[in-house]
């Protein structure tokens, strides 16, 4: 199996930053990709290839091009504002009622992000831009013969929207996949969190069916996506399918969830599957819930791989960096 990784994620420094003046911590750190990719390599799991740069076309055929030069010159404006070189991160955010962009440093910040847990630094744009090219280059490599392909990507993507941002993801890769890919799209998410970016951009599209199986959103971020009665909208009635789950959910239950995932994959006949592979549903991750095992997870990766289906595999969530390697490699040894 082919592996798409380039050191760029590591310009996105999520460690030792500060906001305010204090210490801001969270789970997406530079080491969780080093911990998977010295995991690949130690089991010879495959090729690993720097991504194509195929350039902006792709991503802006999925994100509104103010957003991208929001993203773009987010830090640049904000250290000058503020005249120090904390990341960007959101002070305020636009009500529902908003009807306006404005045109202020602060104002834009809020009008993007829908959280403070995704800091802009000076290395972010150019991290998540490669990132969205390991994606791109995966799908251009199955699509021209290769039966599956790992995009080890960060920062991860799916709760990024056409013009949104949050969970630590800017640019949603697995989005920018499909749409690149050439015929229907199954989108499959396993990541603990349900991906909000990925279900609104497809919301209406009949062309590529979303499937997220994730943890009930009542309860769990991102809280106001998620449910089972969201099921599309206009021609794209029926193309959207989530499956929530509660907390403490484990490999039976978890494994039963996802045939009715892949059964609705079979219905819908796509030409290509993209799993957006997010490991943060192994038991004791520091930002899930789930009590899914090592075995599950290879388990999730064999049933996946028995649709026999072209498959992008793109990097999510997993924080529980200590095991996050293994989780990596169980489910990839499905596909290799």
């Amino acid at each position: 199996m082919k592996i798409v990784y380039t050191d760029h994620h590591k310009l996105h420094v999520t460690e030792n930053i500060t906001f305010g003046g204090y210490p801001f911590v969270i789970e997406e750190l530079p080491q969780r990709v080093d911990q998977i990719l010295d995991a690949l390599h130690s089991n010879a799991l495959g090729q690993v290839i720097q991504p194509s740069d195929h350039g902006m076309a792709p991503i802006l055929n999925v994100h509104d091009a103010g957003y991208i030069e929001y993203l773009q010159a987010a830090y640049a404006n904000n250290a000058t504002y503020n005249q120090n070189d904390e990341p960007a991160i959101p002070e305020t955010f636009a009500p529902r009622s908003a009807r306006r962009r404005p045109k202020h440093v602060l104002g834009l910040k809020g009008y993007y992000g829908f959280g403070i847990g995704s800091p802009i630094n000076a290395g972010t744009w150019t991290a998540a831009y490669w990132s969205a090219q390991c994606a791109i280059t995966a799908a251009e490599l199955v699509q021209t013969g290769e039966r599956a392909v790992y995009a080890l990507c960060r920062p991860p993507g799916h709760h990024a929207a056409r013009e949104l941002y949050g969970g630590f993801c800017f640019l949603n890769n697995a989005a920018i996949a499909a749409r690149f890919l050439s015929g229907k799209v199954a989108i499959l998410d396993i990541d603990y969190h349900h991906g909000n970016g990925t279900q609104e951009i497809f919301y209406e599209d009949p062309g590529t069916l979303y499937c997220s199986i994730h943890s009930d959103t009542d309860f769990e971020y991102p809280y106001y996506w998620g449910a089972s009665d969201e099921i599309g909208s206009g021609v794209g009635t029926g193309y959207n399918f989530n499956l929530p789950l509660s907390q403490g959910t484990g490999d039976t239950l978890y494994l039963e969830t996802l045939e009715k995932g892949l059964q609705a994959i079979r219905q819908f006949q796509p030409h290509f599957l993209i799993v957006s592979a997010g490991f943060d549903i192994l038991d004791g991750d520091p930002a899930g819930g789930f009590k899914v095992t090592l075995k599950g997870i290879e388990m999730i990766g064999k049933k996946i791989a028995d649709l026999a289906l072209p498959t992008v595999l793109i990097q999510e969530g997993g924080y529980l960096v200590d095991q996050l390697g293994e989780a990596a490699v169980n489910f990839l040894k499905a596909f290799a």
